[in-house]
């Protein structure tokens, strides 16, 4: 299991990207924390995830 935002996800053996895709995430407007380490952009498409791994995805709003 992958917990994602503190919920638990069947994820791992995925590239990070396709799970972002698959959820609808637009990745130029969020960051991403595996356990407690931030992934840069440029490693989404190689980073698998693993069981265990804890995921923490915030989204940028903007606003005024």
């Amino acid at each position: 299991m992958v917990k994602v935002n503190g919920e638990p996800k069947k994820i791992q053996g995925i590239l990070l990207d396709q799970y972002l895709t698959d959820e609808g995430y637009q990745t130029d407007r969020i960051a991403v924390e595996c356990n407690g380490k931030i992934v840069p952009k440029a490693e989404y498409g190689s980073k698998v995830l693993q069981d265990k791994d804890v995921l923490e995805i915030v989204s940028f709003v903007g606003g005024g």
